[in-house]
């Protein structure tokens, strides 16, 4: 017997109660307590550094990292990674001190630092690309989402951002706490973990959703979906993820950020040429997917989604691994966000200057000489140390 299909306003009201998580609206005076907390044991040197993680494709260079043993060789003591359901509860365990190393949205990086006022850092890109836009079958173009829900991992989110410059370039609408209208041309936007997307998308709930893999390529393994669009074909090679550190790490103990640093960036290096061997390290230690789906994320191919590339030449179908942080991404970042709806407090981004947000957020010192010991940027497919923001929504 097949499941009971939830009301539309069931569908919302979830998405009403799930903003309090999604924004970070937590208690200023736990959220304080805990940073306190977590500066202390920072400054313990033999503590193992601890690193917080989501059971996605994105995590890979943290888990591979640890998984060959790369920390180790750096001389990193490094407790084995934590699996965290949401970003809502992975923001808040990195925020109050309860890990030390995390890969993270990188607009919920802005809003931990500016919003919240938390001390942590980036201090690589994690990775880029690695998201797209999946529909049910029935849905052949963005238009024909007037009137339907789409799911988004987190309000302060790359998926958040680009989805709503899909739509609004189709005509469309995005709205927020109400009911969507084909005839108005709205679309919901519904915060959901990414685990209970696919589920929503085959029952029905939702028209798309709008995450990071492999939950896409489950979906078309699944024959429940279909990838519409990748994320990197709307915005040329961007930064879903970064690598942040506490700032207690980074002053109480620079040699184990550093070396923490140099294994990240040789895993980045291995993980983007071995990409089978990355699957299956995956899949049998870290994710609660089949390596196949893993695989399959890994490595897809331009020709058996032609429809989803529009600039087949950006290869936006590519998870890859680059982890130096450009400072024009994170100035287009401010500027986007600064446009994009959100149904959580905002009003860190009224005034924020791009560029004085990438000098007080990003530190490059780690990842800069990490990248030179790995080889230097040509082992990552890079050429310099900037570059020109292209996105064709």
């Amino acid at each position: 017997m097949s499941p009971a299909r939830p009301s539309r306003r069931t569908v919302l009201q979830a998405g009403a109660g799930a903003v309090a998580l999604t924004g970070l609206s937590w208690g200023a005076g736990a959220l304080y307590a805990g940073t306190q907390q977590g500066a202390q044991a920072a400054g313990e040197p033999s503590r193992p550094v601890r690193i917080g993680y989501l059971p996605i494709t994105d995590a890979s260079p943290l888990l591979v990292a640890h998984a060959n043993g790369y920390y180790d060789d750096a001389a990193v003591p490094v407790a084995d990674p934590i699996l965290f359901r949401s970003w809502a509860s992975l923001s808040e365990a990195f925020v109050a001190g309860r890990v030390d190393a995390i890969h993270m949205l990188m607009p919920m990086a802005l809003y931990m630092r500016y919003g919240l006022g938390a001390d942590v850092r980036i201090t690589a890109w994690n990775h880029t690309n690695g998201s797209a836009l999946t529909v049910r079958p029935d849905i052949a173009e963005v238009a024909d989402l007037a009137g339907e829900s789409v799911a988004i991992p987190a309000w302060w989110s790359i998926h958040n951002v680009v989805v709503q410059k899909m739509l609004r370039s189709t005509g469309l609408t995005p709205v927020m706490r109400e009911a969507p209208s084909a005839g108005a041309g709205t679309v919901a936007l519904l915060p959901m973990a990414p685990a209970d997307m696919l589920p929503a998308l085959n029952n029905g709930v939702i028209g798309g959703y709008v995450v990071a893999d492999p939950f896409n390529a489950a979906a078309e393994a699944r024959d429940v979906g279909h990838i519409h669009r990748f994320l990197g074909d709307v915005w040329r090679d961007h930064a879903c993820c970064v690598t942040m550190m506490r700032g207690e790490l980074l002053r109480h103990r620079p040699e184990a950020a550093a070396g923490f640093m140099d294994a990240l960036v040789r895993a980045q290096a291995w993980a983007r040429d071995n990409r089978p061997e990355t699957a299956a390290l995956l899949a049998g230690n870290y994710l609660p997917q089949p390596e196949p789906v893993i695989l399959r994320a890994l490595t897809y191919h331009a020709a058996d989604h032609r429809d989803a590339l529009h600039h087949p030449g950006w290869h936006g179908e590519r998870l890859d691994f680059r982890p130096y942080p450009y400072p024009s991404f994170t100035e287009e970042l401010v500027r986007a966000m600064q446009q994009t709806v959100v149904d959580a407090p905002a009003g860190f981004l009224d005034g924020l200057d791009p560029a004085a947000a990438h000098r007080e957020l990003v530190d490059d010192t780690l990842v800069t000489r990490s990248i030179a010991k790995a080889g230097g940027l040509g082992v990552f497919g890079l050429t310099g140390t900037t570059r020109t923001e292209e996105i064709h929504p």
